[in-house]
């Protein structure tokens, strides 16, 4: 920008329903990130843009290291969505080129390179499952081999110039392998400094990326001031943990829920996320609105919302947003045949619960146990909840003091050999 577009730019003054707007657009975007680098750089590029009347150029790179796409990776493509249905353009930007070298955050050791025959393979499959949730008329596909490979030598040792051993050592997992004698490829150093240079390729207004990725975002701000550019602001979201709930959800450590899978090994595996992390997907995963994940939210911590319901609820919208609604309830109903019941037997002894035993449709676990013959008594109900005895559909309850909202037909059991059909008597 050219000092008098930047005088004429200074004299214009946002009116009160442009203010308003960038409050509004703000308050949508800075949701549920990790980091805003700079904290107000945000708000600054979305007064920019509306002055300008012009999208900001919103940048998400990819290294296409393998196939598929799982949840983990769609934090950030939640957030890119939310930037497209605000009227920005997202820059969707596929390593082909940095991929040959591969990114070496939190790796312990060099990567081995791959072929340009599998970075493009790879680099068609994402394109195709990020498209599940991206606008395609609002992104722009773009491959880092288009302005990399004209580069030449003189051009390289320029980049170079432009970074310090000390900066690049300032990345943990550099210093991690420095300091334990392991070896770092003079290559490697080059990545952060090539993602950098793809923001200068794409005057970017703003990266996206997870927070293992907030040193190679800042890269992409220094070079930008190197070569004369605005510079970018970094936004990073949170890393989401996969179903070991431990460890960074990764296709490698088979802790993943794949975007691709069908529905049935989609729902399946969502009803294996820990209990703890269930806000956090629905948060980060998911486009469930706010107000329902307060309620969800409040409904755990009261104790009216039982965790399996919650995580019923969770495994559904995953696969209702990547399959629709029909392949959402068939997969539901699936679990609940095939994985809640195959331990059942054909014929299970019916008993009678009464409607006067509960209070706005709920009744507590241990007295649903005694209610139905399971348990002589509460202290015994306990403890076979505390025993991780009791099971309802199949799914083991944790909590005596769970209300719970059964239905006609739920199969209650304390072990193997002790089960009831519930019959819900209204009279």
């Amino acid at each position: 920008m050219s000092g008098t577009e930047q005088n004429e730019q200074e004299e214009r003054v946002l009116t009160e329903e442009q203010r308003a707007e960038v409050r509004r657009q703000l308050a949508i975007l800075a949701r549920g990130a990790a980091e805003i680098v700079p904290a107000e750089g945000l708000r600054e590029k979305l007064e920019q843009s509306v002055l300008e009347g012009r999208p900001l150029n919103v940048k998400l790179g990819l290294d296409p290291s393998a196939p598929d796409i799982h949840i983990g990776h769609t934090v950030v493509l939640h957030k890119l969505r939310q930037f497209q249905s605000l009227g920005h353009q997202v820059q969707l930007l596929i390593g082909d080129f940095t991929g040959r070298i591969g990114d070496p955050t939190g790796k312990s050791e060099t990567r081995k390179p791959l072929s340009e025959e599998e970075v493009r393979r790879n680099a068609q499959t994402y394109q195709e499952q990020m498209f599940r949730i991206l606008d395609p008329q609002r992104t722009k596909l773009s491959y880092n081999s288009e302005w990399l490979s004209p580069l030449q030598f003189g051009d390289i040792l320029g980049l170079a110039a432009k970074s310090t051993v000390a900066r690049m050592l300032e990345r943990d997992d550099f210093t991690k392998r420095h300091r334990a004698g392991q070896p770092i490829g003079i290559h490697e150093f080059f990545y952060p400094l090539m993602q950098g240079y793809d923001s200068v390729a794409l005057e970017t207004d703003v990266e996206i990326g997870g927070t293992d990725q907030t040193f190679n975002l800042l890269m992409g701000r220094q070079l930008q001031k190197e070569y004369g550019k605005r510079r970018q602001i970094a936004m990073t979201m949170p890393i989401l943990e996969g179903l070991d709930g431990v460890q960074k959800m990764s296709k490698s450590l088979g802790n993943y829920i794949g975007i691709a899978e069908g529905p049935t090994d989609m729902f399946g595996k969502a009803m294996g996320i820990p209990d703890e992390l269930m806000a956090k997907y629905f948060r980060l995963a998911t486009d469930v609105d706010e107000a329902e994940q307060a309620d969800i939210r409040d409904g755990l911590e009261r104790g009216s919302l039982h965790p399996m319901e919650a995580k019923r609820r969770l495994a559904w919208t995953l696969v209702r947003q990547y399959h629709g609604a029909q392949a959402a309830d068939e997969a539901a109903e699936r679990f609940r045949e095939v994985f809640q019941q195959r331990e059942l037997p054909s014929e299970i002894e019916e008993a009678a619960l009464p409607g006067s035993e509960l209070k706005e449709g709920t009744i507590r676990l241990s007295r649903l146990l005694t209610v139905l013959g399971l348990a002589e008594s509460g202290s015994e109900a306990r403890r076979s909840v505390q025993q991780g005895a009791v099971r309802i559909n199949g799914e083991r309850l944790d909590d005596a003091s769970a209300e719970l909202r059964p239905r006609d037909g739920d199969v209650v059991q304390i072990g193997r050999r002790r089960m009831a059909r519930i019959s819900l008597d209204n009279s």
